[in-house]
């Protein structure tokens, strides 16, 4: 009697370590699933980011702290950035700079064609102190030469200059641009004097490859390009 109650003993034991076991593996199982899903998610946005490049804005996280420097999509913002992000194009292709709207710089916030990137976006000083700044936009990668025959318009408060690489050929500035790139890797800069408190710039950032450009040739399909653009203060009083 004693040895059929320990085996039935027994064998609840098993039973219940084969159940504790199955619940184990089923959470192991779950978590590398979960793990599986995050490197995915993590793998398509690197992809996406790397194969169509990107354009994104920043202020100098200290100044935005201490000094009110702040950003926002809207001339009326509710809180503070320090980053915004514009829309990516997926597939982008070469057209003419007049086949761009003329009222591109009047919409706010991420508002892409087919063919080009548009982005609107607000310096504003939330502070107290009258500051002056300075804004630099960057190339932080392009591979192709894509860069070659891409097209980059800044409109300041309402005001146009279209940006454009020096011609391959070393012979200036094209045609069509206002001006060249600083350099290899600096687009253009600009500045704001006497920026008083609730004073606002507004940007309109426009980037799209010049079908005219002589650059712009099979050679550089599938090329990329990331574009930043950052502000600092250089003086408060």
């Amino acid at each position: 009697m004693e040895e059929k109650v320990r085996d039935v003993l027994e064998l609840r034991r098993k039973s219940k370590e084969v159940k504790r076991h199955f619940i184990v593996m089923r959470v192991l199982a779950l978590l590398v699933i979960i793990l599986i899903l995050l490197v995915a998610i993590a793998y398509a946005v690197s992809y996406f980011y790397d194969k169509f490049g990107s354009f994104t804005v920043k202020v100098n996280k200290y100044d935005m702290v201490h000094q009110g420097l702040t950003l926002s999509e809207t001339p009326d913002y509710d809180r503070s950035n320090a980053v915004l992000n514009a829309n990516i194009v997926y597939d982008m292709t070469n057209i003419s700079g007049e086949d761009i709207p003329p009222n591109v710089d009047k919409i706010n916030g991420s508002h892409n064609g087919d063919s080009y990137i548009a982005y609107t976006f607000y310096l504003i000083n939330s502070g107290d102190d009258t500051v002056s700044y300075t804004g630099e936009m960057n190339i932080e990668n392009v591979t192709k030469g894509v860069d070659e025959a891409v097209r980059i318009a800044v409109y300041k408060n309402g005001e146009k200059t279209v940006y454009g690489k020096t011609k391959s050929s070393g012979a200036g500035k094209e045609s069509d641009c206002d001006s060249e790139f600083l350099s290899s890797s600096v687009v253009m800069r600009t500045s704001g004097d006497k920026f008083k408190a609730k004073d606002k710039d507004k940007y309109t950032v426009v980037i799209w490859l010049e079908g005219n450009d002589p650059d712009c040739v099979d050679d550089i399909i599938g090329g990329t390009l990331k574009l930043s653009m950052s502000f600092k203060i250089v003086e408060s009083t």
